[in-house]
């Protein structure tokens, strides 16, 4: 077991209590500084030797995410971020990249989008019924194939198969922001491992002490709340509940690096089955090496289609987007993501529906499934600091009735 401890600059006295996190992902990491900056001992346990979860980079000369990933400025945890010098130098989406975006539809790339699509995009998501399929409710707005373009291309934000079967209110709200002008999507430089790296020093500054190597195999039995900011197939082992299950999509993710080549679209998004393609290096040159250019892309397929299904849709887009791409390609990695790409809502449900936090007798639970609201890494985000208030508020009530006790004794 590798054990790194912190100590540095704390806020107030350590009096709170003890919280121990179980997974050091985003969320684990969200929660752990929480909790220490209100004052707790905090322990958090790592099963790999990194940290990050899905937001880990991965080591040079190809800097990949888990899949494309993005920070959305508009989210609260932008300003949380920012208020504590962690959020770092980020890269937004320049003018010129946003000129080279790409839509394919009816086999073809087009320069523009449908007029439909932009125009759905501005619609409130309030007014999407959270009991209406998408589809069904799109389709109202813009007619059939505008709802089948915009359901297709809101799948970057959703990482399922058939976007259009969910709940109309829960695909609008990705939709809304993943077309929003100017568009939200920042990315951290250096990839989200930087960010982690920042997040893990200030927890570490904090005096949280992090263990990593360390697989816990069941609830630790500790003073204090715990918070399992695992995966939910992980925490549905760990504490033994059958009811921890919610529906995640499943997703063929393809890295690719390619020799540079002057015009290669920054994006290509697929409208006429979900599918996505960009262009990394169009705002972080270093994440590959000089010459070449770095692509990440995600394919969703059904629960019946196998990863050569999406792999074959993937090179169809290639095809149509980059000539020459299989001489030109440097680098190839191509993984299958199942049930590792957040909760996504059918029809009727919404995010209060997903497995609750409080799990009661002191465990709470955190991460990108689980009831908090948010799209894409927020969900995590708000788990977190829910989790880490729920915990500290469990702390304060305890030691109140621990001091009620002492007086009446």
């Amino acid at each position: 077991m590798g054990t790194e401890a912190g100590t540095g600059t704390r806020r107030g006295p350590r009096d709170a209590g003890r919280i121990t996190v179980v997974g050091g992902g985003f969320a684990g990491l969200t929660a752990a500084i929480t909790a220490a900056e209100s004052g707790a001992t905090v322990t958090l346990y790592e099963a790999h030797a990194d940290l990050g979860g899905r937001a880990r980079t991965a080591a040079a000369p190809y800097r990949t995410n888990e899949g494309p990933h993005a920070l959305y400025s508009g989210g609260p945890h932008w300003a949380w971020l920012k208020q504590r010098g962690l959020l770092g130098p980020v890269s937004a989406v320049r003018p010129a990249e946003a000129l080279r975006f790409r839509f394919h539809r009816h086999g073809t790339l087009h320069r523009i989008p449908p007029l439909t699509l932009p125009r759905l995009a501005r619609t409130a998501p309030e007014l999407a019924p959270v009991n209406d399929d998408f589809t069904t409710w799109a389709t109202r707005q813009v007619g059939a194939r505008g709802a089948r373009a915009a359901a297709y291309y809101v799948a970057v934000a959703l990482f399922h198969h058939d976007p259009g079967s969910l709940s109309a209110r829960f695909v609008q709200e990705r939709l809304h922001r993943a077309a929003a002008l100017p568009p939200e999507a920042h990315y951290p430089v250096g990839g989200w491992g930087a960010l982690i790296e920042r997040m893990a020093s200030r927890a570490w500054d904090l005096g949280v002490r992090i263990e990593t190597d360390a697989r816990v195999g069941e609830l630790p039995t500790v003073e204090g709340p715990v918070v399992v900011a695992t995966s939910l197939d992980a925490a549905r082992r760990l504490l033994g509940d059958e009811t921890l299950s919610w529906p995640s999509g499943r997703t063929v993710l393809l890295d690719l690096a390619l020799a540079a080549r002057r015009g290669d679209p920054f994006v290509v998004a697929d409208l006429d089955g979900p599918g996505w393609l960009e262009r990394f290096t169009g705002h972080d040159p270093a994440l590959a090496p000089a010459g070449e250019q770095l692509f990440q892309g995600h394919f969703p397929i059904a629960p019946h289609e196998s990863k050569a299904d999406g792999i074959t849709r993937a090179e169809r887009l290639l095809d149509a987007g980059f000539p020459a791409w299989r001489e030109r390609t440097t680098w190839r990695r191509e993984a299958l993501a199942t049930g590792r790409t957040g909760a996504v809502d059918p029809p009727g449900t919404t995010w209060r529906d997903r497995p609750a936090i409080d799990r009661g007798h002191g465990v709470y639970l955190a991460g990108d499934q689980v009831a908090a609201p948010g799209i894409l890494s927020e969900v995590a985000f708000n788990s977190g600091m829910e989790a880490a208030s729920l915990a500290l508020r469990a702390l304060r009530l305890s030691r109140r009735a621990n001091e009620a006790s002492a007086q009446g004794g």
